[in-house]
């Protein structure tokens, strides 16, 4: 895709969310000029009549489809109408508009829960539909796998150029610190922090610690998305991840040496832990020549700087 360059227009679907704000920043910093945004405000994406509009109007090129209505446990779990109607239709109405348009390419962002609960380790591609969801994010995973199908049914009969990418758990600078609705990581720097800072003796976890998981800086998967939009054309969702994972005691362990909370860790067994493992298989994205470049520690030490930028606890506000 030799287009793709600089100038090209290019649409980011979602640019105020974690993972848009990344791939804003790094078409940024690649030098692209032509970049076009709208918040929640100025395009609903559920409404289909003013994304045809948009797109009328605008003419993008490249479609980054980043927009999604996402959340942790309680609020999949909770919201499961929410989570599948405004998914869906963000979905149908960006894919189908941009296939309408005339975009020459669309790069869709999936998610790592679209596979089976209990499938093989590491998690292949090939794996999707093998198995049952999760059920309480299953409402969400059906949408995400109907976005990816609908790509492939697009590539199919009309042609159109539209490619998926399947991140594992994702988080940096712009998450969600939300004790509630937020997600494991940022969750975790925020009660590591305020348990600092309160000066607490202990600090309580859920579940055993021992669940395995698998964490991508945002930043890597936004380089991965341009790398992706640039460099690959094929109907197969390519997995994004970084090869390893940590046990959830490893992950807080890390997290509370960045933060300095030095008391002890109290973790709370009759609280569930969740799938055993998820871990992706990302071979068929590094034979392409694209690995994940951001140290774990590193990552989560990067995103307490920026929280704490944000005003601590106020950035969850």
């Amino acid at each position: 895709m030799a287009g793709f360059d600089k100038a090209s227009r290019v649409f980011i679907a979602g640019h105020r969310g974690l993972v848009g704000s990344a791939i804003h920043r790094a078409l940024i910093a690649a030098g692209h000029r032509n970049i076009i945004t709208r918040t929640r405000a100025e395009l609903d994406l559920c409404d289909g009549a003013a994304v045809d509009e948009f797109f009328t109007a605008e003419k993008p090129e490249y479609v980054f489809l980043a927009a999604a209505k996402v959340g942790g446990i309680q609020a999949n779990n909770t919201q499961p109408a929410a989570f599948i109607h405004d998914n869906l239709a963000i979905q149908i109405n960006v894919i189908d508009a941009a296939w309408r348009h005339d975009a020459e390419k669309l790069l869709f962002l999936g998610s790592s829960c679209i596979y089976p609960k209990l499938a093989p380790q590491p998690i292949r591609e090939e794996y999707l539909l093998t198995g049952e969801l999760e059920p309480t994010n299953e409402a969400y995973a059906i949408a995400k796998i109907a976005g990816l199908k609908m790509c492939e049914a697009y590539r199919r009969q009309h042609g159109f150029n539209a490619i998926a990418v399947m991140p594992t758990n994702i988080y940096g600078p712009g998450d969600n610190f939300d004790l509630e609705t937020g997600h494991v990581l940022p969750a975790l720097i925020r009660k590591a922090h305020e348990a600092k800072v309160s000066g607490a003796a202990e600090m309580a976890v859920w579940g055993t610690g021992n669940p395995r998981r698998e964490f991508l800086h945002v930043d890597d998967l936004a380089d991965a998305t341009l790398f992706c939009m640039s460099r690959y054309d094929d109907s197969i969702a390519l997995n994004v991840g970084v090869g390893d994972d940590v046990t959830i005691r490893e992950l807080v362990e890390t997290v509370c040496d960045v933060v300095g909370f030095q008391g002890a860790l109290a973790f709370d067994t009759s609280k569930p832990d969740g799938t055993p493992r998820k871990w992706l298989d990302v071979g068929r994205l590094a034979a392409l020549g694209w690995r994940a470049k951001i140290g774990l520690r590193d990552g989560i030490a990067s995103t307490y700087e920026w929280y704490l930028e944000q005003g601590g606890a106020l950035a969850a506000e």
